[in-house]
């Protein structure tokens, strides 16, 4: 009686089919970074004023630079520093008329111009950019502003209705499957995105694409863990996210050469189609298709990668069958996750802890890019320090587990924030040197709160337990955007007195989990109470019943 990882200690835990498949669905994870944050580039909001009939005629007439222009035609800041004026009023003036001198143009109609009365800006506005964007293209700006909240929150509505259903389809219908068509919808809904022709059509693929993008990341996640042997899984996970931020330092880099939005916009989405070669590179999961009761494939599978690893095939394989334990045979509920008292309150700290990683997460990069000086120079730093992130969790849960490297991660991100409130604006470089720090601290919390999540509920409701908790990340994601932005126009600190507050409280909550160092997997709700306290010999694991001809001639 084997398991399939003593499967593929013979044929290669973690050989050249396993890193072959690995590099391969990487691509899908570094693909997925810019539909998760993209939203930085693709609805930047640069400087902007009203457009005003007759300026830029009355400019070229004077010789005036761009500098006297904003002086002699655009309010200033307001009372006690208030941008609104500036940006989003201007003056009642006709500036065609001819009696507008040079020097002054509106000391003639008022001895003090702050008497001149202000309206709204009905011609549009002059937008300060060399490139484009959708602020730019439907004037997103003003009283129209939250249109860009909106447009990140459809992406993540999309990333939480679609978990439910991905992650059926792929228990349903096979890892391959769903990766595959998954990718290939994304794909298409992302070039159609680079062509909406208004701001509606583009929300409704946002939308669709948030549907399907994030079960394909998903899909990838667990064919690749699926692959390889126990010894290297949890590597593997880290890896594979850690891919993530290299498309998200390949963002930055395109965002800087292709500065118009659609142009971006299919940059980032052609490229996907190309994953679909993973239909010949990636063959289906050998335990999804066990538990489907395809031992023929499955044979045929492991013969592939013990010939691709370079391992003799294992001799005379006549049946393969799956025993199953009772535990799957349990038929999980929702109520499942709030049935015991440890068991309630894992759930909840776990539900609390994915908010908080996603707030903290999409928030410091929004908060970033709407302060920052050079956007994708400060992006790129702030991505960079993610592999740092990385390094670090690789050489400590080893060490010290999953709980005390998490709980520090969210104070160190918790308190990042708390500096930023306190350092003035115009010390960026100190800005953007905690906010660095910030964004390790949250990464490594993104990174691990998923490792402990599964490891703390017993098997037969170990996927509904991620589902559910993760589904909070998600959530989190939908009210990020307006957090961030509509909180900055009261005061920019604003959110991140709200940061500070969520990452420290996260950091007292991380206390309250059970370690999981050195412990088996809880097989049974009562394991998982007691998780902590008592630990189990084996751990639950599907089974290969393999009989070959040297058994049964014995």
């Amino acid at each position: 009686m084997l398991t399939v990882d003593d499967v593929l200690e013979q044929v290669g835990e973690f050989g050249w089919f396993q890193k072959q498949a690995f590099l391969t669905l990487c691509l899908l994870s570094a693909a997925f970074a810019p539909v998760y944050v993209g939203v930085i580039f693709l609805a930047f909001t640069p400087d902007h004023r009203c457009l005003s009939p007759g300026v830029a005629e009355l400019s070229r007439r004077c010789g005036w630079s761009l500098a006297e222009e904003l002086n002699y035609t655009v309010p200033g800041p307001g009372a006690a520093g208030e941008t609104l004026p500036r940006h989003c009023r201007g003056y009642e003036v006709d500036w065609n008329q001819s009696g507008l001198s040079c020097v002054d143009p509106l000391a003639g109609l008022a001895t003090n111009r702050s008497h001149l009365p202000l309206g709204p800006c009905r011609h549009g506005w002059v937008y300060d950019t060399p490139g484009s964007s959708i602020v730019t293209e439907f004037n997103l700006v003003c009283d129209d502003s939250w249109k860009v909240d909106l447009f990140q929150s459809c992406v993540n509505l999309g990333f939480f209705l679609g978990s439910l259903g991905v992650g059926y389809i792929a228990d349903r219908f096979g890892r391959k499957l769903c990766l595959l068509a998954t990718t290939l919808v994304g794909a298409v809904l992302g070039v159609l995105t680079a062509v909406a022709p208004d701001y509606t059509s583009l929300l409704l693929l946002r939308l669709l694409q948030g549907l399907v993008s994030k079960g394909s990341w998903t899909s990838g996640y667990i064919l690749i863990t699926e692959f390889v042997g126990l010894g290297h899984r949890r590597m593997v996970a880290i890896l594979y996210q850690t891919a993530f931020t290299v498309g998200l330092v390949l963002l930055s880099g395109l965002a800087y050469v292709i500065p118009h939005w659609r142009w971006l916009q299919l940059a980032t989405s052609l490229p996907t189609f190309l994953l679909l070669l993973c239909y010949w590179c990636v063959p289906e999961s050998p335990r999804w298709l066990l538990s489907q009761k395809r031992n023929t494939q499955v044979i045929k599978i492991i013969d592939h990668i013990a010939q691709k690893n370079g391992k003799s095939p294992l001799p005379d394989l006549k049946m393969l069958s799956l025993e199953e334990d009772v535990t799957e045979k349990l038929s999980p509920s929702f109520a499942d996750l709030f049935s015991m008292p440890h068991l309630r309150k894992h759930t909840l700290i776990l539900m609390y802890l994915w908010f908080t990683s996603s707030v903290l997460y999409q928030g410091l990069i929004m908060h970033v890019g709407a302060t920052g000086g050079n956007l994708h120079l400060d992006f790129l730093y702030s991505a960079l320090v993610e592999f740092p992130a990385t390094f670090i969790i690789l050489t400590t849960i080893d060490r010290f587990g999953l709980i005390r490297p998490l709980m520090v991660s969210n104070l160190v991100a918790g308190t990042a924030c708390a500096v930023m409130i306190f350092i003035s604006h115009d010390l960026h470089w100190l800005n953007i040197t905690v906010a660095c720090f910030g964004r390790m601290g949250i990464t490594i919390v993104f990174q691990l709160v998923c490792l402990v999540n599964a490891e703390l509920y017993p098997t037969f409701i170990r996927n509904l337990g991620v589902m559910v908790c993760s589904s909070l990340c998600d959530l989190g994601g939908i009210i990020t955007p307006f957090l961030v932005f509509r909180l900055m126009e009261v005061w920019q600190g604003l959110p991140l007195i709200l940061f500070a507050g969520l990452g420290l409280v996260a950091g007292g909550m991380t206390l309250l989990l059970p370690e999981t160092k050195g412990v088996t997997l809880p097989e049974t709700m009562e394991d998982a109470e007691n998780l902590g306290r008592i630990a189990k010999p084996k751990e639950n694991t599907i089974y290969l019943q393999i009989q070959t001809s040297e058994r049964a001639s014995t």
